[in-house]
């Protein structure tokens, strides 16, 4: 009797490895899996249903990527399944930014069978070298775990361990998973306790100081406001930071990556700030603030419309989920969670001072009905149509700036990528959205997904379309017909035909893909009448599937906040020493 049997025999509840991978998946919150098939992966993606799980199919691995990191954007943490080498090789893109943005997504790569790998083979999808790690060392850099399941002893507290470091670091982990692995037995009866997902505590005599100091200086502030990031949302402290507005109801203020963290229809919401690009009462009131507690800040080129931020540390508080700054002090290892919790219970209310936050200017409703759509007039025209708790989904370049000035119902969740700006991601990351909330709460409560995409961010990724069609999801995609890449013209180009795309007939590619009458329907609009008419249509508000709209815009036309930005960059691209 080998050692294997032996071992074996000895569990409790031997359960195949891929049954146990896959359960766990399923216990934390995953209930659709993107990816591919290919032929390291087949036997293990028979366990899918067994677990629970749906297995997705998209139409290649980088938008199977950028459809994880919005379903995890909305679900809380996301799966992909792809294959070794070529599979994963084409979803390292989608991954690195999930990884750049703080998305949580479980990456499992079947790989060929530890056998293989010790003896070198000259296999297909591999470098020809016999380095079978070459890709593992590849994705180690945009990965907070990897584990290659290759010992049976260790693969089930290998894979608890990076499932949990991939929720609580809010990033990218990595799993190499070799086929002889994949029916290997470990113990079951580990399953019967869920991974413990909860935020280690601060060191309590660290942090209550760390409170301390933050108090002090709220206390003491004539004009403290609240700036609320990205990190925010993606470190899951919002709760904490909705109590604090609820209870000091100080003024509060988003940033273009925080656009969706707070309910806009509060009292206390302020705005978008984005320095330069800021309207002139929210840049006159963040700039001016003696104390501005900022919360899972990133302060990227895009999301401080080129680094155009004004504030001072001396009067800041940055908070994060790994670190505290309190103006020039830091604090290594304090996360920003559980300070916030002890700040909200233990402020004195008497102790502090509150301004009104700039008044929110409705824009004109009146339509001049033959005259062309406008950015701005779009973006202004936009709240008006959305409901509360649906789901926005801007895309790199126009629609990402034009979005800041939309004010948001209550409980709108918005999807953006500015850090690592992919153009045609945001296809993908509706896909994954709109599965999210599908799975959330069935195809009939399922949340409405609203996607604006530019025709030449759209070219890179339409395929994904076919996946809204094949799994009826619920989803409204708004194509900005501008001919070509706006975002890229306004840093250089204007007329450079490297920024031009070809012309497609973007309303027949539901039929292309395969939509019937009943699963899809596409419109054209030229003019603000005609997209006035469309948005206040109640057949294209209530019906169910994909609605596919064509919609015209000038080419030159940009939104404003995009022109200072897009200035900056090409300052930036144009220096030298």
């Amino acid at each position: 009797m080998t050692s294997v049997d032996i071992r074996t025999r000895n569990l409790k509840r031997p359960v195949d490895v891929a049954e146990y991978l896959f359960t766990r998946l399923h216990q934390i919150g995953i209930r659709s899996v993107h990816g591919l098939p290919g032929d390291f992966n087949l036997v293990a993606l028979d366990y899918l249903p067994k677990a629970g799980l749906k297995w997705v199919g998209n139409c290649n691995e980088l938008n199977a990527a950028y459809a994880a990191d919005g379903y995890a954007r909305v679900k809380g943490i996301a799966a992909i399944i792809t294959t070794f080498g070529v599979g994963e090789l084409s979803a390292v893109n989608g991954l690195a930014g999930a990884y750049s943005e703080h998305v949580p997504i479980v990456h499992i790569v079947g790989c060929p069978s530890t056998i293989s790998q010790r003896s070198g083979l000259l296999l297909h999808h591999t470098l020809g070298n016999g380095d079978f790690n070459a890709f593992a060392n590849m994705s180690a850099g945009i990965s907070c775990a990897v584990a290659k399941l290759n010992d049976p002893t260790e693969i089930a507290t290998q894979i608890d361990h990076v499932l949990r470091e991939c929720y609580l670091k809010s990033r990218p982990v990595y799993i190499m998973f070799p086929t002889d692995m994949v029916e290997k037995k470990v113990e079951g009866e580990r399953l019967e306790t869920e991974i413990d997902l909860t935020e280690p505590a601060n060191d309590v005599d660290r942090e209550n100081y760390v409170v301390d100091v933050v108090l002090k200086y709220l206390h003491a502030a004539q004009r403290p406001v609240v700036l609320v990031d990205a990190c925010a949302i993606r470190h899951r402290v919002l709760p904490e930071v909705h109590d604090l507005i609820e209870k000091t109801q100080l003024p509060i203020f988003v940033t273009p990556m925080g656009k969706g963290a707070i309910n806009e229809t509060h009292p206390s919401f302020g705005g978008v700030y984005a320095g330069t690009a800021s309207s002139p009462a929210v840049k006159d009131m963040v700039e001016n603030s003696d104390l501005v507690i900022s919360i899972g800040s990133m302060k990227s080129d895009f999301n401080t419309a080129g680094f155009s931020y004004r504030l001072s540390q001396l009067q800041s508080i940055d908070l994060h989920s790994d670190h505290c700054i309190v103006r020039y002090s830091e604090y290594p290892g304090i996360r920003m969670k559980g300070v916030l919790r002890k700040v909200v219970e233990r402020l004195d209310l008497s102790q502090i001072k509150v301004l009104p936050p700039p008044k929110f200017v409705e824009p004109e409703a009146q339509v001049d009905s033959q005259a062309v759509i406008t950015q701005e007039w779009l973006w202004g025209r936009v709240d008006r149509f959305l409901r509360e708790n649906d789901i926005v989904v801007t895309e790199t370049g126009t629609a990402n700036f034009g979005i800041w000035e939309t004010r948001f119902p209550a409980n709108v969740t918005a999807l953006n990528q500015t850090l690592w700006g992919s153009i045609g991601w945001a296809v993908g990351a509706c896909q994954g959205a709109a599965l999210a909330t599908q799975d959330e709460s069935g195809a009939d409560k399922a949340r409405r997904t609203i996607l604006f995409e530019g025709d030449g961010s759209f070219q890179l990724t339409a395929q994904e379309v076919s996946t809204m069609i094949r799994h009826k999801l619920d989803v409204i995609l708004f194509v900005i017909c501008n001919d070509g890449y706006t975002i890229e013209r306004y840093i250089h180009g204007m007329d450079a035909g490297y920024n031009d795309v070809a012309t497609w007939r973007y309303k027949d590619l539901p039929a292309a893909f395969g939509a019937t009458e009943q699963t899809a329907k596409s419109y054209v609009v030229k003019t603000r009448g005609e997209l006035e008419a469309l948005l206040t249509d109640k057949d294209f508000n209530e019906r169910k599937g994909l609605r596919f709209v064509e919609l015209y815009m000038p080419r030159e036309d940009a939104p404003k906040s995009l022109m200072l930005t897009a200035e900056a960059s090409a300052k930036r691209n144009a220096m030298t020493e």
